[in-house]
C-alpha cells in the first residue's frame, strides 16, 4: 500500500487542530501564546485563527497587555457554537456525556444494558434512550447537536467478515446505519481503544508525548496506541487488541474463544478469577456485579488491616499487568503509558508500584526505566471524551476545516 503523502490543504488542517488543541487546554490564550504553543509561526497562527473566527469556532475575548508592545485579543472556542455528544457503549451500560463545543462536560445519561444481550436494536434503543436522556438534562433539543460519537464494543468491519475478537461484539455497517437512522444526526463510530486515545492525546499525556499508550481496564482490556502524534489504527482498524494477546500459554479461557489472554487475567472478571483461586470463600467473591466486586475490593485493600486474599489478589494482578506491558514496551518502546477505565480508577493506586517493578524488571533492556507509567489525568469518561473529539473533529471537517478525520465508519 502506498504511503500516504501529506497535501498543503492537510498540513494547514493539522495546524487547525494544533491550534484548537492548545485553546481547548489553554481555556484562553493570544496569538502569541499560541505560537509558543504549537511551534507555528506567527504568520500561520494569525491565518488560522482568522479561518476559525470566520467559521465561529474561535471567538476574541477581553484585551490584554503583558507590559511590552500593543495590547492583544484574548482567543477563546465559541463554547455557544453547538454541542457535540460521546457515547460509550461498554458491555454494562451506555453513556451519553452532552459537551460544549470548547469539549467542557455540560451532562450526561447512564442506560443500565444487559451485557448478554447483543442484538442491534437491543443496544440502539440504549444509545437513543442515553442520548435524549442527557440532551433534556442540558435543556437541549437534537438541532443543537453539530455530531455524536459512538464508541462500540469489539470490531467495526465493513461488509459480511467476522471479528476473531469477541465475535458477538461485532459490528456491521447495517447496524451503525441503524444508529444514524434513529438518532437522525451526524454520527462517527470507533471503537473505545481509539477513542482513549484521542482522548490522552488532546488532554493528557500525549499533549506531551509523541509516542504513548492509554490501557483501558474494565470488563475487557485493550491499548489505544499513539505514534509520532497519530492514534495507530492498522490495516483494518483493529490495532490495540493487546487484551487478546498471549499472557499465559495454555491459561485461562478468554471469551474470544482462546485462552491465556492478557483480559482473562487483568480485566475485571479475570481479577474476580485470581481472587476465587486464592480463596474460594472469600466474602468478595459472592458480591455480585463486577463493578461491584471491584468497588469493593478496593474498599478492602484501603482497609486498616485489609484482607491477605485481597492483597495477594492486588499483588497477581499487577504481576500480570506489568508483564504484559512490558511486551508493548518491547515492541513499541513509547515514553509514557497511562492507564484509564473504571477498574484503574478503582484499583490504579494499589496496582502501580508492583505494575511498575514487574515492568522495569521484564522489558528489554532500560526501556522502561525512564518510561513513564501513571493513571491517566483525563478524568471523567475519557471514552466518552475520545469520542467527542472524534465528533467535533467530524464537524471542523463538515464546515471544510479539516481534510483528514481519524473515524472508523
Amino acid at each position: 500500500m502506498a504511503v500516504q503523502r501529506l497535501t498543503s490543504r492537510d498540513i494547514r488542517s493539522e495546524s487547525r487542530l494544533d491550534v484548537m488543541k492548545a485553546l481547548l487546554v489553554a481555556g484562553e490564550a493570544s496569538r502569541n501564546e499560541l505560537v509558543r504553543e504549537t511551534g507555528l509561526s506567527p504568520a500561520t497562527v494569525a491565518t488560522v485563527v482568522g479561518e476559525l473566527i470566520t467559521a465561529g469556532i474561535v471567538t476574541e475575548g477581553r484585551t490584554t497587555s503583558g507590559g511590552i508592545g500593543r495590547p492583544t485579543r484574548v482567543l477563546h472556542i465559541n463554547a455557544a457554537r453547538g454541542l457535540v455528544v460521546g457515547v460509550d457503549v461498554a458491555e454494562t451500560y451506555v453513556r451519553a456525556t452532552v459537551f460544549n463545543t470548547s469539549l467542557d462536560e455540560v451532562e450526561s445519561a447512564v442506560v443500565h444494558r444487559d451485557e448478554h444481550e447483543h442484538t442491534v436494536e437491543y443496544v440502539v434503543d440504549g444509545i437513543e434512550r442515553a442520548v435524549d436522556t442527557a440532551l433534556a438534562s442540558a435543556g437541549a433539543e437534537r438541532e443543537a447537536v453539530l455530531a455524536v460519537g459512538v464508541s462500540l464494543p469489539g470490531l467495526v468491519v465493513r461488509g459480511g467478515s467476522t471479528s476473531v475478537v469477541v465475535p458477538e461484539l461485532t459490528w456491521h455497517e447495517t447496524g451503525v446505519d441503524r444508529i444514524r437512522e434513529r438518532l437522525a444526526l451526524p454520527v462517527v463510530v470507533d471503537n473505545p481503544l481509539k477513542a482513549v486515545a484521542a482522548a490522552e492525546l488532546w488532554f493528557g499525556e500525549g499533549r506531551d508525548c509523541d509516542s504513548m499508550i492509554t490501557i483501558n481496564l474494565g470488563t475487557g482490556v485493550g491499548a489505544g496506541i499513539v505514534i509520532g502524534g497519530e492514534i495507530l489504527r492498522g490495516a483494518t482498524s483493529s490495532a490495540g487488541e493487546w487484551g487478546h494477546s498471549l499472557l499465559v500459554l495454555d491459561g485461562r479461557a478468554c471469551r474470544c474463544g482462546r485462552r491465556g489472554c492478557v483480559e482473562a487475567y487483568v480485566g475485571a472478571p479475570g481479577i474476580l478469577e485470581t481472587l476465587r483461586e486464592i480463596d474460594p470463600d472469600n466474602p468478595l467473591v459472592r458480591v455480585g456485579a463486577q463493578r461491584d466486586v471491584i468497588e469493593a475490593l478496593a474498599g478492602e485493600l484501603a482497609a486498616p488491616e485489609p484482607d491477605p486474599a485481597a492483597l495477594e489478589t492486588i499483588a497477581r494482578t499487577a504481576r500480570y499487568l506489568g508483564s504484559a506491558i512490558a511486551d508493548l514496551v518491547a515492541i513499541l518502546n513509547p515514553e509514557a503509558v497511562a492507564l484509564t477505565g473504571w477498574t484503574a480508577w478503582a484499583l490504579g493506586e494499589h496496582l502501580l508500584p508492583l505494575t511498575r517493578s514487574t515492568l522495569v524488571a521484564q522489558a528489554p533492556g532500560e526501556s522502561a526505566v525512564d518510561m513513564t507509567l501513571r493513571i491517566s489525568t483525563v478524568r471523567g469518561n475519557s471514552v466518552a471524551t475520545g469520542m467527542a473529539v472524534s465528533a467535533l473533529t467530524w464537524f471542523l471537517a463538515d464546515v471544510g476545516l479539516v481534510t483528514r478525520v481519524p473515524v472508523g465508519l
